[in-house]
Order: C-alpha cells, then sequence, then structure tokens
C-alpha cells in the first residue's frame, strides 16, 4: 500500500533489492521514419505507428545537436493532437519524457508555444525557443493499458510539435510515498560531483542526472566505495550517481541546496541520497542535518560507507522563499556531503477520463468510418481540448452531449452508439449515410436535436423517434425516406422545401374549396 501523501517526511536505510528488468522502454523519434540506434544503445524507432495526424519536419542540420532532434511532427489541423502508445500494463508505474527542439525548422525564427497532456492530465505549457532543447517528464502509476501523450494549439498561428518520446517502466514500489492517484512532475534531477549527464544505460530506467554546477562554496570528491549493482534504495538511484558526492569546504560550513521551484507555492516530493565517500577512522564523524528556512528539518544523518541513506520529504509544501540546507551538527568532524537529489512537485488527482459508455460509442463510430480513425487520445479532457466533432460536459467524469459530424464524408450505414446516453444534439447533415434510420435514436433520454438532413437515408421515420416527445427532427433533403409513414405524434418533422411546397399548396386548395361549400350553402338560403 502507498504511504499517506500526507506524512511530512520518512528516512529510510538502503536495502539489497534485486534489479527487474523493465516492462517497457520505448524511444519514439517523432518525424523520424526509419528505427536507428543512438550512441548510448538505445533503439529510437519511427512515430508512424502511434500517430495518425500531423506533419514531418527536418531541423535544419546546422541547428542541430542530435539525430533525435533532426525531425520532428508538426501539427496544424486540429486543436488536439494525441500519440497513443499501448504497454499492455492496465497499472503500472510509469515515468514519461517528452522532447520538444524548435530550431527554427519553418525559417520564421517564431518558437511556439502550447499545451501537453498526458491521459487527459493537463501537464504544462510548452514554451520554445530557436535554440534550447527542453524536455517535460511525468511519474505515475497508469490507469489503462496505453498512454496518450498530446499536444494542443492555445495560440493562433503558433502550431504545436514534438521531436521526442520516451516511455519507461518504473517499479511499482518506487517512489511509493506518494500515492497511486497522484502524478510528480520533474523539477529536478541532481548528481552532485558528476562530470557528465548519468542515464541509459548506467540507469537502467534512463532517467537524466544532471551534473551539478558548485562554484566557490563545496569541494567535489569521488566516492571510494564499493557500491554493488544489485543495491537500490527504495527509488532507486543508480550506483553510477552515488559514485561522487559534494561535501562542505570545513568541517564546520554548510552546503546551500539550490531548489529552485518554479513556482508561488505547490506540494513538493524531495529525495535526498547520502553515502560515506571514504572509510572514516575512528576519531572522524560525519553528522548533519538538513535545514528548511535556517531550522532544523531531518534526524542526524550518518551517512554510511559502501552504503546510502535516502531522506524523503513528501507532500511539503514549498515555494521559491524557501531555503535549504545541510547542517553539520556539533560533534562532526568532517563537513557535511551530498550525493544526489531528485525534486519533483506532485499533481492534482489523475482523472478517470471520459465516461466510458462514451469512449465506447466513439469507438464503434471510429471503427465504422475510416475518416475518424486519426482522433486519439481522451475525447473529452483535459478541457478545452475535446476532439474536434464532440461536445463535452464539465462533469468530473465527462460525457459527450453532442455529437457533430457535419460534412464529414460519412458513408454507409450507422453503427450503434446507445451506450452514448448523455446526448443530446446528433447532427449528421450533409453526409452520405444509408439504410434505414436507426432505432436506439429513440432510446436516448435526453436527445433533443436529431439532424440527418442531406443523406441517403430510406424508410420510415422509426416509430421510437415519432412518439418522442419535445423531439426535433430534421430529415429534408433524403429521397429514400418516407416523412409520412410514421404514426402521428408530438415530435416537430422538418420537412423538404417541396414537401413543404405541396403541403402549402394541399392547404389552400383545401381553404378554397371550404370557402366555396360555404358560399354555396349561403346562397341556397336565399
Amino acid at each position: 500500500m502507498a504511504t499517506n501523501r500526507f506524512f511530512p517526511y520518512i528516512l529510510v536505510s538502503l536495502c539489497s533489492l534485486s534489479l527487474l528488468s523493465a516492462d517497457v522502454f520505448v524511444s519514439i523519434d517523432c518525424g523520424a521514419t526509419a528505427s536507428y540506434t543512438d550512441e548510448l544503445g538505445v533503439v529510437w524507432t519511427g512515430d508512424s505507428s502511434y500517430v495518425s495526424s500531423g506533419e514531418s519536419r527536418s531541423v535544419p542540420s546546422s541547428n542541430s545537436f542530435s539525430p533525435v532532434m533532426d525531425t520532428m511532427r508538426v501539427f496544424t489541423t486540429r486543436k488536439k493532437s494525441c500519440y497513443n502508445i499501448n504497454t499492455d500494463v492496465a497499472k503500472g508505474r510509469v515515468l514519461v519524457r517528452a522532447h520538444f527542439f524548435y530550431g527554427n525548422y519553418d525559417g520564421k525564427d517564431s518558437p511556439p508555444s502550447f499545451d501537453l497532456s498526458f491521459d487527459g492530465n493537463h501537464w504544462a505549457t510548452v514554451v520554445t525557443s530557436s535554440t534550447d532543447n527542453f524536455y517535460y517528464e511525468v511519474i505515475y502509476v497508469t490507469k489503462k493499458d496505453s498512454i496518450s501523450i498530446c499536444v494542443a494549439q492555445t495560440t493562433i498561428g503558433q502550431f504545436p510539435f514534438i521531436s521526442a518520446i520516451a516511455v519507461r517502466s518504473l517499479e511499482l514500489s518506487s517512489y511509493d510515498n506518494i500515492d497511486y492517484n497522484h502524478p510528480l512532475y520533474m523539477s529536478r534531477r541532481v548528481a552532485f560531483g558528476a562530470n557528465t549527464t548519468i542515464r541509459w544505460p548506467e540507469d537502467p530506467y534512463d532517467r537524466y542526472w544532471s551534473p551539478n554546477v558548485y562554484e566557490n562554496d563545496t569541494i567535489r570528491v569521488p566516492n571510494s566505495a564499493p557500491l554493488g549493482e544489485s543495491i537500490f534504495l527504495e527509488d532507486r538511484p543508480p550506483p553510477a550517481a552515488l559514485k561522487n558526492a559534494i561535501t562542505a569546504i570545513t568541517p564546520s560550513s554548510s552546503i546551500d541546496l539550490y531548489m529552485r521551484f518554479p513556482f508561488t507555492q505547490a506540494p513538493v516530493y524531495v529525495n535526498w541520497y547520502f553515502s560515506e565517500v571514504r572509510l572514516l577512522q575512528r576519531n572522524e564523524i560525519r553528522a548533519f542535518r538538513v535545514f528548511k528556512d535556517n531550522l532544523p528539518y531531518s534526524p542526524t544523518i550518518l551517512p554510511p560507507y559502501g552504503n546510502c541513506t535516502q531522506f524523503s520529504v513528501s507532500n511539503l509544501l514549498a515555494s521559491s522563499n524557501n531555503t535549504f540546507s545541510i547542517v553539520p551538527t556539533n560533534f562532526s568532524t568532517l563537513p557535511p556531503l551530498i550525493n544526489a537529489m531528485e525534486v519533483f512537485y506532485i499533481g492534482d488527482a489523475l482523472t478517470d477520463g471520459t465516461n466510458t459508455k462514451d469512449v465506447k460509442g466513439l469507438a464503434s463510430l471510429q471503427t465504422a468510418f475510416s475518416v475518424l480513425k486519426s482522433w486519439s487520445g481522451d475525447p473529452c479532457l483535459p478541457s478545452p481540448f475535446s476532439w474536434d466533432w464532440i461536445v463535452c460536459n464539465t462533469n468530473l467524469v465527462p460525457r459527450v452531449t453532442t455529437l457533430s459530424l457535419v460534412g464529414y464524408g460519412l458513408s454507409g450505414s450507422l453503427p450503434d452508439f446507445s451506450s452514448m446516453d448523455a446526448l443530446r444534439k446528433i447532427d449528421l447533415s450533409n453526409n452520405s449515410l444509408r439504410g434505414p434510420i436507426p432505432e436506439f435514436f429513440g432510446t436516448l433520454p435526453n436527445l433533443e436535436i436529431l439532424n440527418l438532413a442531406n443523406n441517403m437515408f430510406t424508410g420510415a421515420i422509426p416509430r421510437s423517434l415519432s412518439r418522442k416527445s419535445g423531439l426535433i427532427i430534421t430529415v429534408d433533403g433524403n429521397p429514400g425516406l418516407c416523412t409520412t409513414c410514421s404514426s402521428s405524434s408530438p415530435t416537430a418533422f422538418s420537412t423538404s422545401s417541396a414537401e413543404r411546397k405541396q403541403k402549402n399548396v394541399l392547404e389552400t386548395l383545401f381553404s378554397v374549396i371550404i370557402s366555396s361549400i360555404i358560399i354555396l350553402k349561403s346562397w341556397e338560403r336565399v
């Protein structure tokens, strides 16, 4: 069971655990057409099997700094576009990373901004630049057996794009101090004392551990301890991230930790990792505490040699005004140290997504009509980026209330999407739909407007519709449809102009005949 996210902190000593192989290790080079292996041994694949919209674009060779960033996929025709990645793991903890490199691919020197989401949850507002590579990382427990990563246009004329996507399985027990229903958005991950970024294969989960740059107030020291490959902490930092450390300059000095919280105030989750760098003599002791805002915040920490201590803080309300430092105790003879650190901010509760009844109904429409298959991701979420041809309400679990497929080139018979029982309006006009009007329309309890104009429906209006009070049906432009074959009812029908003209002529003629009869009767009395 996950630890309560409101527990203030825990202190965990290193334990030996066997490394479990990752279930999912997907690397997508967006816009690329062929697979290749990079210099680290990571296999990157093209994106054609993950996305059905957008255009492949290339970054000018003079701007590119990595083969993975050479291409991108740009989306210009709809408000939300998504990648769909099957995991076959209905409940697993994953790390998802999305990369963005504008590189002035369009020659306009106008880097766009847009929204990024996953599984219907808002992730970030992406703000790109002409020269820098940006990436965003989230860790969470999936609720379905697939992952959707979507970008959405937020400014007219600024087209969203994506350069690369990585999905990595984590152990379900890792990062377990946060309950399963909340995501962790990575703010910073540091391997203190490292010379270069540590990632795959040194980290089997391919996390990025960046080297830290402390200029004048710390000393970089190597870790001489034999850190075994089978030794992992609860959140499983790689031994490579612990092989170096930084220490304060003197035994009485402190290390200021620049947390760089990029927000006014938010709940955060922080891991600090401490491993003694050398075998201490009998008269030596290294002991310190973590301070927050100049006050003690942790128990006394004595880092073990050949092992590691993880100090974790969960659900701390933090801001850019908070200060953190590592302060030696009065009895410490050696300066404090730190090997690695992870900083996350805790997201809002994960959504369950659009109501499953509506997801089922929309899937039946996408199966029947290939033109609709390119829409993926959650149909309604995040608001306001629903699919272009539906309207959703604002329920916690949203429902589809309008289905609008006017002029989408639909041809053939309609599938049964009666599970979409929250529909109030259906507009299927100006298509080439054939066959009888489905009976299930009459079973939709909330349906108020049904527009079937300018199709090729045949037969009669179903009795279930003709008896539905208050329903407005428009059926003009269906030459094979008999609008007078249904039983009378309070349903309002909108018929074709020819039928309306014929009806008006008959009504006028009937009025003339009645008037003539009345006049003749009057003359007979005279």
